[in-house]
């Protein structure tokens, strides 16, 4: 068969089968015109690197799983030098993900300063030591029931709906990417010297905004190491109120505002009124692939909610 067939059946370029030759990894027959003629096994062979190449292995390194077929066995993996190979490219890989890891860590540790440089923030080695008494929850808050308004979500596609970030973006909800997006709503963020909604207190699910979203803070580390892509904090709040928030409390992730709720409306999320004005109630979704994954809900008690969506990723790995 000529050079195009061979590269129709096998999946490649014409310029791949060039270079598999170049490397002596395939040997076609030449015709009395001096064309090449390929045959089925060549169709094999290129095959056989194509998807090697697609698991990482260097088409260069192919060679000793090509020979494996070549000497009649039925796999190309039969042998121990194609073994050997699969090892090393382990060993590199390996390797790369340790790199790769390292240069996270330190780019988080970065993200962290810099959220921190030139603001009146406490430090992050401070925190348990300051604003105590405004982070600490009541103890006898009511705990929300779970009344079924989400159950739902699980399955449902995110809409196609753009909010703004405190970075100054428009983030489209449908378009976070394949890994995992951890969407913390609640219903706002109080501020010191702050009076909050007449009877916030007794509302189910309200209070324990401000301690929810520190939990996210101290754990954004082990959530991105646990697989979450991204973390938002999302409320009806403007993106103005938004942006102390992330200066104030030192948040190394962006916020996302719904002042018109969009978001509830699209997916029939559940929301509550307080003095006169509609908010969101506290859940948490897990996105991926534009699809809700994952929801929690009712989210109680909101200061342990990271931990709980940190052993959710953890014990459900991709």
């Amino acid at each position: 068969m000529k050079i195009g067939e061979l590269a129709r059946q096998a999946g490649v370029t014409t310029k791949a089968v060039r270079y598999y030759e170049s490397l002596g990894l395939i040997t076609p027959e030449r015709l009395a015109n001096g064309y090449r003629d390929y045959a089925e096994d060549d169709v094999r062979l290129v095959r056989e690197i194509r998807a090697l190449h697609r698991l990482g292995i260097p088409v260069e390194r192919t060679r000793p799983f090509l020979e494996c077929l070549a000497a009649g066995r039925a796999y190309a993996d039969d042998c121990p030098a194609s073994l050997a190979t699969y090892r090393e490219a382990i060993d590199e890989l390996t390797g790369r993900i340790e790199a790769l890891t390292a240069r996270r860590t330190t780019l988080i540790a970065s993200l962290d300063a810099a959220a921190h440089r030139g603001s009146a923030v406490v430090p992050p080695g401070e925190r348990d030591h300051a604003g105590r008494d405004y982070l600490t929850l009541p103890a006898d808050l009511p705990t929300p029931e779970d009344d079924g308004a989400a159950d739902h979500l699980p399955g449902t596609p995110v809409p196609r709906l753009a909010l703004p970030d405190t970075a100054g973006r428009a983030v489209r909800l449908d378009e976070l990417g394949p890994r995992r997006a951890v969407v913390y709503v609640y219903p706002l963020t109080g501020r010191p010297g702050t009076d909050l909604p007449e009877g916030w207190n007794s509302i189910p699910g309200a209070r324990g905004c401000t301690p929810e979203t520190c939990g996210f803070r101290d754990h954004f580390q082990d959530l991105l190491e646990a697989g979450a892509g991204r973390v938002y904090g999302l409320s009806s709040q403007d993106s103005a109120y938004q942006n102390e928030v992330v200066e104030r409390l030192g948040l190394p992730f962006d916020m996302l505002s719904d002042p018109a709720l969009g978001l509830a409306d699209a997916l029939d999320l559940p929301t509550f009124e307080a003095d006169g004005t509609r908010l969101f109630k506290r859940l948490t979704l897990v996105v991926r692939d534009s699809v809700v994954e994952h929801v929690f809900y009712p989210v109680f008690p909101p200061d342990e909610h990271a931990e709980q969506v940190l052993n959710w990723l953890r014990a459900n790995p991709l």
